[in-house]
């Protein structure tokens, strides 16, 4: 069953729609869900005062499909604690998309902002373009809180500190990231497939981090272990040959941290120390 969700206008302030799921819209009609509340900026709407609402709604979580064609980017906290069924964007979307995210899929025709995933438990995130600041991240101040499970998966670039405090699960970017990818990560996958900015693994103790192109450098407090002709991850095997460093050891850490050879040809003085 399908859902279509379009904006009647442009939005001009910020909109927090948490109560776009498949598990609010399940077992309701049109008109019910078109009356689920929403805010925007300071003001207290119905969700049909700023979309049209139209299609079939099945009585279960994961017999729901919500397609939402048009430019949300204004638009914040769709997919919130989703435990089934799936999310199409054909657009942009703003900040938190799939936040405490359960179970599901959410699939995004365009970028997305900050927070993707933020706090995410289960299912699957994908983005066909960019991704802001702190996929799959805590917030500021938690230090248990951060991604637990599920995958998300970026085809452009993503911002700074990706995976920040992240505890399970998978990220895979594509393109390019910021700083401080893995920042305080306990334990999952980071895959980058671009360049890094730098200073990955700050903090871990835990985890793994792959980069496929280029680092400015690495952070002092990592040591290499040796030089891998492969890496292996979630069954996918990545080409290298790859340096392996672990750390963080300021923070006793026992995280992986592997590095292009071949996109690096600054660090080969650490051939050396293998």
């Amino acid at each position: 069953m399908v859902v279509v969700l379009r904006p009647k206008r442009a939005f001009k302030l910020p909109v927090e729609a948490e109560c776009i799921t498949p598990d609010s819209f399940a077992g309701k009609s049109v008109d019910e869900i078109g009356k689920l509340k929403v805010w925007e900026g300071n003001r207290e709407r119905s969700l049909n005062e700023l979309f049209s609402v139209e299609g079939e709604i099945g009585a279960k979580p994961e017999e729901v499909m919500v397609k939402i064609f048009g430019d949300v980017h204004k638009v914040r906290r769709i997919g919130t604690q989703m435990s089934a069924g799936e999310i199409v964007v054909h657009g942009d979307v703003g900040f938190h998309l799939g936040e405490e995210m359960v179970g599901g899929k959410i699939l995004v025709d365009g970028n997305a902002g900050s927070w993707l995933g933020s706090m995410m438990k289960g299912g699957v995130i994908e983005v066909k373009g960019d991704a802001g600041d702190y996929v799959g991240s805590a917030y500021r101040g938690s230090s248990t809180r951060g991604m637990s499970g599920g995958t998300i998966v970026i085809h452009g670039d993503a911002g700074n500190e990706l995976g920040y405090y992240m505890r399970k699960g998978i990220i895979k970017v594509h393109g390019n990231v910021g700083q401080f990818t893995g920042v305080h990560m306990k334990n999952g996958i980071v895959v980058v497939y671009g360049n890094s900015e730098g200073r990955s693994g700050a903090e871990m103790t835990g985890g793994k981090i792959v980069v496929c192109g280029s680092v400015p450098s690495v952070l002092p407090t990592f040591t290499v272990e040796a030089v891998k002709s492969r890496v292996k991850i979630n069954g996918e095997k990545l080409a290298g040959p790859f340096y392996l460093f672990k750390g963080d050891i300021a923070e006793e850490g026992e995280g992986k941290l592997y590095i292009s050879k071949a996109s690096n040809a600054h660090l080969k003085s650490y051939e050396n120390l293998v």
